[in-house]
């Protein structure tokens, strides 16, 4: 299985205000390239929150490139014309295309898939947070370290593809009957989860 799993930290509330950035690549079901930056936002501001949620200050990215440059030189060729997961895609999809409207930049194209959705029909716990699908799967997670949360939806991505012993991820998408998200110039379309769809009868229930 290719693919790219993708995590971002923001400075405040603003979408737009990444200050980190953590990427894993898949090839064949191999990992073969790992990626972490911190970014200086456009308006360097952190708020007291999230400086608690992931410890990152002003101070430590004051002389981080911001992310249009980082774009540029690095980020867009390792996840254009890819496909993408990443845990709650909604969130770091939309923090991806709120910095590239910051920066005027076009959207690439790519299609992506949450981990939560495949965890959702995959496995029966009682929450779907990354921390706790982590937890469960024994996978080893420093939480809202972008380059850790990266890691770990890619280790979910793999359990979820080994539980149900899928051949591939257009099969893996059929068997959980979720739905791809599409970035495209200007546009999106968000990943979602059919909830009319039969539930996999392969899931496998929390421990007690």
């Amino acid at each position: 299985m290719n693919f790219v799993a993708l995590d971002f930290e923001t400075a405040n509330s603003s979408r737009g205000s990444v200050c980190s950035i953590g990427l894993v690549e898949y090839e064949d079901g191999q990992l073969i390239r790992e990626y972490y930056r911190l970014v200086k936002p456009k308006q360097n501001i952190f708020s007291g929150i999230n400086i608690s949620i992931h410890g990152i200050t002003e101070e430590d990215v004051e002389d981080a490139p911001e992310f249009d440059v980082l774009w540029r030189e690095e980020i867009c060729q390792l996840v254009e014309g890819k496909f993408l997961i990443a845990h709650n895609a909604q969130f770091d999809m939309s923090v991806l295309r709120a910095v590239l409207d910051q920066y005027g930049l076009p959207y690439p194209m790519l299609a992506y898939n949450c981990t939560v959705n495949l965890s959702k029909k995959t496995w029966v716990l009682p929450k779907y947070r990354l921390n706790v699908v982590s937890d469960y799967l024994g996978i080893q997670l420093d939480h809202h370290h972008a380059l850790d949360d990266a890691r770990a939806s890619a280790q979910i991505f793999l359990k979820v593809a080994e539980t149900l012993e899928t051949a591939d991820i257009n099969d893996l998408i059929a068997r959980t009957g979720t739905a791809n998200g599409i970035l495209f110039d200007r546009g999106y379309e968000p990943a979602k989860l059919n909830k009319k769809n039969t539930r996999n009868t392969k899931k496998t229930p929390a421990p007690r």
